[in-house]
């Protein structure tokens, strides 16, 4: 069709064999996996062009271990300049989630979510619009261009860490995800080496 497809199952599958770092498993339905017990930390990406937000949600996430924040990106400028570097370098490291806000200076939200989505790498990674917006239209808007969630950020500290924890909860025990990302990543390599 001379267009270009991302890996196939079987790629990422051998990937994912061949690195047993990522302690990747077949359930009974084929679907690939990760051993609960062998999960690092999900890598978060907060993208937060307020400074006093950004201390609150440190300081939440400093209770909860299996998040990490890996970065903070100011506004959608930046966040889409350090996802599509840490994209094409070797050993480029892509956050397993990311939270957005939505208004923020030079690229909001709205317009990083377009970008996010029209990649075929980087829109595999959920993401999170986090906000303090709770506008019917905003979230309206949010879902058509891609957000997984939409979640309207707390006042208080004690609040924003229940928050958070209920995203742990749901998007590192909860629910199933692709591959992890860097093996997608490495297997997206390894695919266009090959052809």
């Amino acid at each position: 069709s001379g267009g270009w497809t991302l890996p196939g199952y079987e790629d990422l599958a051998w990937l994912a064999r061949s690195n047993p770092s990522n302690n990747p498993r077949e359930d009974k339905d084929g679907a690939m996996s990760l051993d609960a017990d062998a999960l690092q930390p999900a890598k978060i990406l907060l993208v937060e062009d307020e400074p006093v937000q950004t201390i609150l949600v440190k300081a939440a996430l400093a209770n909860l271990p299996r998040l990490d924040l890996m970065q903070v990106a100011k506004n959608g400028v930046e966040a889409m300049t350090f996802l599509r570097r840490e994209a094409h370098r070797v050993n480029g490291q892509l956050p397993d989630l990311i939270l957005l806000d939505i208004n923020m200076p030079e690229k909001n939200g709205f317009e990083v979510l377009l970008e996010l989505n029209s990649d075929p790498l980087l829109r595999r990674i959920p993401t999170v619009v986090f906000t303090t917006s709770n506008s019917q239209e905003d979230i309206d808007r949010a879902y058509e261009e891609g957000a997984n969630s939409f979640v309207t950020k707390p006042v208080t500290l004690g609040d924003l860490e229940r928050v958070l924890s209920r995203l742990d909860d749901y998007w590192v025990k909860t629910v199933r995800l692709p591959i992890r990302l860097q093996v997608a990543k490495e297997a997206e390599r390894r695919f266009w080496r090959s052809a």
